[in-house]
């Protein structure tokens, strides 16, 4: 059996039942409808052809989360950061105190696009914040360092139900530490700015952090746990993290770059990161906040 979890801030009875009528007609079988959170989220089973299921739910302004109904519930939720765990990329916002966050943020967006090789790129953007003081790090993350609406609620339920949760980032371990421990994550992964008499050198330590690294933290936390793909989720928004979601059980695309949006097996689009719960069958009453 499959399932197809539809979430909405504002989702009408009407939408739902449309829905199951474009089911019915994509030859999908539809067999119940579970209400997750009323007029917000909605289950509906179905028997048969997901891939008709998602062709038939395309483009209704709503998300909508396919998949099989077993293990449905994950184990492991791996985790980019920026932009997907945070609301901002912190390397445009540590030029910003540069005044350089104009030019660094094209080359982000070009980056997280698949437009650019990802190390050359975090080696050029970083090139350039060369004698920063260390110190705008922390000023950086108390003034723009915003966790992302649902984060917490994602984290902090999906851990009290038993499962491993991995924040593995391109970004920088100063922001990641810290934010993996207000979400509370059980560990975090993330590249090292270097520091020389408190000011920026300009340079990260190698090896970095990339698409390798985060398709590896993945496979290793399988192997670490015992897990099947299958109970496994990733969720990210750049080209440097399709390679975990396209590995996933349930690989999510968190209002993602194109190339991303693309190859994901899942996608939100409107909602915020709370719909993953949703998607794995959590209740409201069972969110942990």
């Amino acid at each position: 059996m499959y399932i197809a979890t539809l979430i909405a801030a504002d989702l009408p009875q009407g939408e739902v039942s449309a829905t199951r009528d474009r089911l019915d007609a994509a030859g999908c079988v539809p067999v119940a409808t579970d209400w997750l959170e009323p007029g917000v989220a909605c289950d509906l089973t179905f028997a048969r052809d997901p891939a008709a299921a998602r062709a038939a739910l395309e483009g209704q302004g709503i998300d909508v989360v396919v998949q099989p109904a077993e293990h449905r519930r994950k184990k492991l939720i791996v985790a980019d950061m920026d932009s997907t765990m945070i609301t901002v990329e912190c390397i445009d916002e540590l030029a910003d105190y540069a005044g350089i966050k104009a030019e660094v943020a094209a080359v982000t967006e070009a980056a997280m696009r698949g437009e650019l090789d990802f190390e050359q790129a975090l080696d050029a953007r970083v090139a350039l914040l060369k004698g920063l003081d260390e110190s705008v790090i922390d000023r950086c993350l108390a003034e723009r360092v915003t966790i992302m609406p649902g984060a917490r609620a994602l984290v902090r339920t999906m851990r009290a139900h038993g499962v491993t949760a991995i924040l593995v980032s391109g970004g920088f371990t100063r922001f990641a530490e810290p934010v993996a421990r207000e979400i509370r994550f059980d560990r975090a992964i993330a590249n090292v700015l270097e520091v020389a008499d408190g000011k920026l050198t300009g340079t990260v330590t190698k090896p970095i952090v990339d698409s390798a690294t985060k398709l590896a933290t993945l496979s290793e936390a399988m192997l670490e746990f015992g897990l099947m793909r299958e109970e496994t989720l990733a969720v990210g928004d750049g080209a440097n993290d399709l390679a975990m979601i396209t590995q996933a059980g349930l690989g999510v695309a968190y209002h993602a770059k194109p190339i991303v949006a693309q190859a994901a097996g899942a996608r939100i689009d409107h909602g915020d990161l709370s719909a993953l719960l949703y998607a794995q069958g959590y209740k409201r009453s069972e969110w942990v906040l």
